[in-house]
């Protein structure tokens, strides 16, 4: 029966032998394998009435027996064993179920007692379950049994398939994903995070297949007819949106690292592309290790591969088996970029972490994801730094920090911490608040308590909460015990309210060689200028321009007096740990740009971010950030060189409009960013030189798209020219790996008709899925609005695939967001069935966030007020007020940087 209203016939469960004999002795016992100790093994019978729950009370799942046969007929038959804990007498009994059919149900005591349902009530709004029983079920332990069916989808929630072409023919794979809330269409579930216990998964599956769950296969037994019966080790108690199976013609690698098996499996062919992969797991491993102080607990961790895409994450943290999707796991000799790999051990650390923060101390509702997000963020930061100095990432959690702020500065934004009431906010509160902000704001506690005292705190979190649930103050409290003072105070400010604090620097004086100045606390904001300010506790440090020695101060109430050694241009936010904006008084400002070049790199980024921000929020001259950019020197870090690259391509694109005089602007504006953009173009050069730095090859890829996308002729003309040596002297020799990406999307970006069907007949011959999926994208990235409309129609065909499409409509969206919003809303069925659940309402707004037309506001408003319930507008309320930002900043900005252009041609 599918999910609704209904009564209907209940049949006695189907339980395969093996799975009965297990189901009786689990009353007795829970079950074998890698249990939790013995004082957190269980949850209490009485949920902690704090607790959030769509589910009603009472009733405690403690351990699943899981059975799972899939069909070729994209669906699967189910059959769950569920051992519960009962508080108090019940005559129903209510939990998770989303799009499953059941056959029976009944429940089991200890003494052999039994009852089947009578009744089972469906909600499909609620996405519960209800089973009814004609006496009430007395306090106790039972097993609940259930059998049932469900759907095997295409899009990347639940249990899904993914089809991908090899030399062979196409191939299907399948996987699953649950969080936030999807596990409940896999199994009956309470499908919650606080909701922990223990999973024994066993399949039926084709013979030559590998089947890949949480834990390694405990037994497999031939069944015949080419199918095979495996059975996975029970898990530790956990969350059920990390419980993880997988099936398909892959291949596996291992090593071995402190103990523990490290994995990586792919698609059979691909195994030598996860080398890289491998090798950093078993290194990240040790490191996690050692700094958690608790060691990862399961015998086996898998990193797994995946062909295709989903528009709402890349990989997920499934404990013991981590899904990604090839982009984010494999380097492709053929087109991968340095920046590829640098991106993938972000992807393997992030998760990683994950197996900490968040699998082994579990936040106890989605209010709290941040302590899962923010974490791992802010631990692969951490790690790649440790582990990879070479790429100087630090300089990289700069750009982080201002897209938190970003949108932290909109009158849209939340706290870290914010109240999750639905499955839909749930899936909203995965963003740059959650991850980046959370990120920033632990760097920023960490150095103001110093890094051994919060190593020491996160031990200890860690120790005490082991397999449990946790909210913030749980670690708060670590870190007061660890530090010797109230560091939890800062962290409420900056975790239970939203926004970005603004210190302003009031003019300095110096004496007796030290710089004394008044700070005093305010708020940024982009869009609400007369806005209250709200209120912070700041750690600021701060030093003057060339001294190595720095001053701390707690700017509380608003105000603070800071004394600096030595004197000179003062320096607020060294080494840019804080999560504030900084706004200096005139005089300061100038010393600073003048001794621009003299700073630390990370400081350069800091200054030109808030400059620039500031400016563009109208709280300091607009074009005051060009002259930092004007004063940085070629000879600068390639981090910074690709941060003034940036900064001059998105104002280039702030340009953007289809009349006369926005072109004629644009123009005006491109020709001065190309003559300061070239000289770096000449630097860096087209082929990389013997022993230069990773951040070089970064930067000739990022110079090589800016130049092409604002038409520089010379760019233009190379890429063209590459790319049409590639066809007679073959792809390696003129379009090396490392160029590859760049010159083939400067040629998309401006190609004619001939030269996207020649990319169109290469995407349809590429058997490759990462190279496949990079051309579809090229054929979406063109300026040319037919082609662009050419590249929408292609989409909703069955010719790109089915995670293909809606990346293929998001590019087109970059370039055209009125054209792809409203062929997309035309299309909204068809755009919806391939897009998987949890982006849906996330996916159109993202489609109008590029737009500065008002008319989209209205387009945007009425599509939410159709489409959207009003707890799921949040992503379409943030779109509506940055496209707001935007039309303010062409109609109040843009004037004075073509004043400042035009003082720069006198």
């Amino acid at each position: 029966m599918n999910l609704g209203h209904t009564m209907h016939r209940i049949r006695t469960p189907r339980f395969r032998r093996s799975q009965l004999a297990a189901a009786v002795l689990v009353l007795a016992a829970a079950g074998a394998g890698h249990a939790a100790p013995a004082t957190a093994q269980y949850a209490s019978a009485s949920r902690a009435a704090a607790t959030t729950t769509q589910l009603p009370r009472g009733v405690t799942p403690l351990h699943y027996i899981l059975s799972i046969t899939p069909d070729a007929a994209a669906t699967f038959q189910g059959a769950v064993a569920i051992k519960v804990a009962v508080d108090a007498p019940t005559s129903s009994i209510t939990f998770n179920a989303l799009n499953l059919t059941f056959g029976a149900a009944a429940i089991e005591g200890a003494g052999g007692s039994k009852q089947v349902t009578r009744k089972i009530d469906f909600d499909a709004d609620k996405q519960t379950a209800t089973l009814h029983f004609a006496e009430p079920v007395a306090r106790g332990e039972y097993l609940l049994r259930i059998d049932y069916s469900g759907k095997i989808g295409t899009q990347a929630t639940g249990l899904f398939s993914l089809d991908y072409d090899t030399p062979e023919g196409r191939q299907r794979a399948l996987y699953t994903q649950f969080e936030n809330s999807d596990a409940r269409s896999m199994l009956p579930s309470w499908d919650e995070p606080d909701y922990k216990a223990t999973f024994a998964l066993d399949v039926v599956v084709p013979s030559q297949q590998m089947a890949v769950g949480n834990m390694p296969i405990a037994r497999s037994e031939e069944l015949g007819n080419g199918k095979k019966h495996v059975y996975f080790a029970t898990t530790p108690r956990m969350s059920t949106y990390l419980l993880f199976f997988g099936l398909g013609d892959f291949e596996r690698a291992t090593k071995m690292a402190d103990g523990t098996e490290i994995g990586v499996i792919t698609k059979k062919g691909a195994l030598a592309q996860s080398r890289f992969a491998l090798d950093e797991s078993s290194a990240l491993l040790r490191e996690y290790n050692d700094y958690f102080g608790v060691r990862y607990p399961l015998p086996k961790l898998d990193n797994i591969a995946a062909p295709g895409r989903s528009q709402f994450f890349g990989a997920m943290e499934n404990w013991g088996a981590v899904f990604t999707f090839e982009y984010g796991l494999l380097l492709d000799p053929a087109i991968s970029t340095q920046a590829d790999k640098e991106n993938i051990y972000t992807t393997l650390s992030h998760e990683m972490a994950h197996q900490w923060f968040g699998d082994l101390v579990t936040m106890r509702w989605w209010d709290d994801l941040w302590l899962n997000e923010g974490f791992a963020s802010w631990m692969e930061g951490r790690t790649t730094q440790r582990l990879h100095p070479e790429w100087n990432t630090a300089l990289a959690d700069v750009a982080g920090r201002e897209a938190a702020m970003a949108q932290d500065a909109l009158r849209t934004t939340h706290p870290v911490i914010q109240r999750i009431a639905t499955v839909e906010q749930a899936s909203q509160a995965f963003d740059g608040i959650t991850y980046q902000k959370g990120k920033a704001v632990i760097s920023m506690l960490e150095a103001y308590v110093g890094a051994d005292t919060w190593r020491t705190a996160v031990r200890s979190y860690m120790r005490k909460h082991a397999y449990g649930n946790t909210v913030s103050d749980d670690l708060w409290r670590e870190v007061d015990a660890a530090a010797g003072k109230p560091v939890s105070a800062i962290a409420h400010d900056f975790t239970l309210q939203p926004g970005v604090p603004m210190i302003r620097v009031g003019e300095a004086v110096c004496r007796k060689g030290r710089t004394r100045v008044t700070l005093t606390q305010g708020e940024f904001s982009k869009d609400q200028a007369d806005k209250q300010p709200l209120s912070w506790q700041v750690p600021v440090i701060a030093a003057t321009l060339g001294s190595s020695r720095q001053a701390r101060v707690l700017v509380k109430n608003g105000k603070a007096t800071l004394n600096v050694p030595g004197c000179g241009a003062l320096l607020v936010n060294a080494g840019q740990s804080g999560y504030y904006r900084t706004l200096y008084a005139p005089s300061n400002a100038r010393a600073l740009a003048a001794g621009f070049a003299r700073l630390a790199p990370i400081d350069q980024l800091g200054l030109l971010s808030d400059s620039q921000s500031l400016g563009m929020a109208g709280l300091q001259d607009p074009a005051g950030f060009l002259d930092l950019v004007k004063a940085t020197p070629l000879s600068a870090d390639p981090q910074v060189l690709g941060k003034v690259a940036a900064i001059l391509n998105g104002l280039y694109e702030q340009y953007a409009g289809d009349d006369a005089q926005a072109k004629a602007r644009q123009q005006a504006f491109g020709r001065y960013a190309i003559a300061r953009l070239a000289p770096m173009m000449a630097q860096t050069g087209w082929e990389a030189r013997p022993g230069e730095a990773s951040s070089v090859a970064t930067l000739r890829g990022q110079l090589i798209t800016i130049l092409g996308d604002m038409g520089e002729a010379g760019v233009l003309a190379e890429a063209r020219r590459r790319y049409a040596a590639s066809e007679q002297a073959g792809e390696q020799a003129a379009m090396p790996a490392p160029l590859r990406r760049a010159i083939l999307g400067v040629v998309a970006q401006h190609a004619d008709a001939a030269t996207w069907e020649q990319l169109h007949a290469r995407a349809r011959a590429e058997k490759t899925p990462l190279v496949k999926n990079q051309l579809y994208d090229l054929l979406a990235a063109s300026d040319d609005v037919a082609l662009a409309q050419r590249a929408l129609a292609l989409a909703l065909t069955d010719e790109p695939g089915v995670t293909n499409s809606p990346a293929m409509i998001s590019r087109v969206a970059r370039t055209h967001p009125e054209l792809a919003f409203d062929f997309a809303l035309a299309h909204l069925e068809q755009v919806n069935a391939r897009i998987d659940a949890s982006s849906r309402s996330r996916y159109f707004p993202r489609l109008a966030a590029a737009s500065a037309q008002p008319q989209m506001i209205a387009k945007l408003q009425a599509y939410a007020q159709a489409n959207l319930p009003d707890s799921a507008r949040g992503d379409a309320d943030s779109a509506v007020a940055g496209i707001g930002y935007r039309i303010k900043l062409r109609a109040e900005r843009l004037p004075a940087i073509d004043a400042w252009l035009a003082k720069q041609a006198g």
